[in-house]
């Protein structure tokens, strides 16, 4: 690098701001749309919880892998303020549909709806569902849906991980793709021996979807863990 040249900007919306590597890689990755860096700063600067944010480096690569499987339809489990609904928008078609869904729209309402809806384009393709994940994605499945969506990425609460899968392996269709978010779950699936509630659930979970005959997976060590799933 030139003398002159400045190095590229700080990411500090990384779950490991002080790795080098990991800065590296995401700076190298993330592309923010003009939408999502405004919802991203909105979001860090009026919520205390703003850990709760996917990794951009992660919501990136859900994007390409929309974009490359060709999806349409898109559930996304834990809303947030919306960015995860937000970046599939925008990787979907102008026909697309995100299925958002928490059960509660606090931060969406204050934060997130606000700056969404000033792309009415984008915002109409996502649905927002407030209420108990698992009941609308059995609502879905009773509606037919099975095998109607291309991608799902879930982000939730970590007891319902598993079943969570379960629900979703049921409504992809072959060749689609699950994205599990905290998958390693800051590194405590291997090294804390007194798991948690939430670290036995996120454990099982990866256990279930290895040992599951109807997919093919893949567990990266991007963000705060990232496991992919393949439906076969």
């Amino acid at each position: 690098m030139a003398s002159n040249e400045e190095p590229p900007p700080r990411n500090r919306f990384l779950y490991r701001p002080n790795d080098p590597l990991v800065q590296y890689c995401a700076n190298l990755t993330t592309k923010f749309e003009p939408i999502e860096k405004e919802l991203h700063e909105a979001t860090i600067q009026s919520s205390h919880e703003h850990l709760m944010l996917g990794a951009p480096e992660i919501l990136q690569f859900g994007k390409y892998f929309i974009q490359l499987i060709g999806a349409k339809r898109v559930l996304d489990i834990g809303t947030y303020t919306g960015a995860s609904a937000l970046a599939w928008a925008l990787a979907l078609p102008i026909d697309g549909e995100v299925v958002s869904m928490d059960i509660d729209h606090t931060e969406l309402n204050a934060v997130g709806k606000p700056i969404i809806n000033k792309m009415p384009e984008i915002a109409n393709k996502i649905k927002f569902e407030l209420g108990s994940a698992l009941d609308t994605l059995e609502q879905l499945l009773e509606k037919g849906q099975a095998g109607k969506f291309d991608f799902a990425f879930i982000d939730a609460d970590k007891a319902n991980y598993p079943n969570y899968y379960k629900k979703c392996i049921q409504l992809l269709r072959s060749g689609g793709v699950i994205f599990f978010d905290n998958a390693l779950w800051g590194g405590s699936v291997v090294h804390n021996p007194k798991h948690d509630d939430d670290t036995r659930a996120i454990v099982a979970c990866n256990e279930l979807i290895f040992n599951d005959p109807n997919s093919n997976s893949t567990l990266v060590n991007m963000g705060d863990g990232l496991h992919i799933v393949f439906k076969k």
